[in-house]
């Protein structure tokens, strides 16, 4: 099976986890409604999460077209357009993009920037050409090469930066993993592909389409039972 194929199957994974059995699980996880004490962790670990990788970006974003690439409800993609952005953001759940879009009409009426929410493939080159891409814990259900593809992909309609997040490999991950099956199905996200760093580091290295770009800032994300590192790459 190729990378391509092997894309497809998990994305299609992916879209009926995140569209059909956990809509609701995942809408009360992004409100300010009160949640478990696992959920609290996994809540908590995502907000420090974006607010991580919000702060890589340029807070003049004024005139810049941003990717949210699997912006689930819109938190991030608000934020950027705060800020200025004209922000596509992308999910593949029709669910949680309806969602994000009627939250933001309700909250923030009128915004300095723009936020287009569809529903769809991330690395769709219908989406256009990006100053900025964000990529927020939707590319954690892969392996390294599927990551680096997709970033090479990105990368060709990419001006200025690409911060993604990928679930690192340690024996903590793994056993929180394995934990993780014992939860009722409708708590179970797809399971992760934790990823070593040395081999991402190689195969995006080795990647042709992504030459004249490098790793830049990084930083990773433990709170309970979510464990996430980001990292930051930039044209050189």
């Amino acid at each position: 099976m190729n990378s391509t194929t092997a894309y497809e199957q998990r994305r299609s994974q992916i879209e009926h986890y995140f569209d059909r059995t956990a809509a609701d699980a995942w809408a009360r996880l992004t409100s300010n409604e009160p949640v478990g004490r696992i959920r609290a962790t996994v809540r908590a670990g995502r907000d420090t999460m974006r607010e991580t990788l919000l702060s890589w970006l340029p807070q003049d974003l004024r005139g810049k077209r941003v990717l949210d690439a699997g912006c689930g409800t819109g938190a991030l993609a608000l934020q950027a357009a705060l800020r200025g952005a004209e922000v596509v953001a992308i999910d593949l759940s029709p669910t949680l993009v309806k969602l994000a879009a009627e939250r933001m009409a309700a909250e923030h009426p009128t915004l300095p920037g723009s936020v287009e929410f569809m529903s769809g493939d991330m690395l769709s080159p219908d989406l256009g050409h990006f100053d900025h891409v964000v990529c927020m814990d939707s590319l954690i259900h892969y392996d390294s090469d599927q990551i680096a593809e997709a970033l090479a992909g990105l990368a060709q309609r990419t001006r200025g930066s690409m911060a993604f997040t990928f679930a690192p490999r340690t024996p903590l991950l793994a056993l929180m993993h394995s934990a993780g099956r014992l939860f009722p199905r409708s708590d179970r996200s797809p399971s992760l592909s934790p990823v070593a760093h040395a081999d991402l580091l190689q195969r995006m290295q080795n990647h042709p389409e992504l030459q004249g770009w490098q790793g830049a800032r990084m930083q990773r994300v433990a709170s309970g039972f979510y464990t996430s590192q980001a990292w930051e790459w930039t044209r050189s």
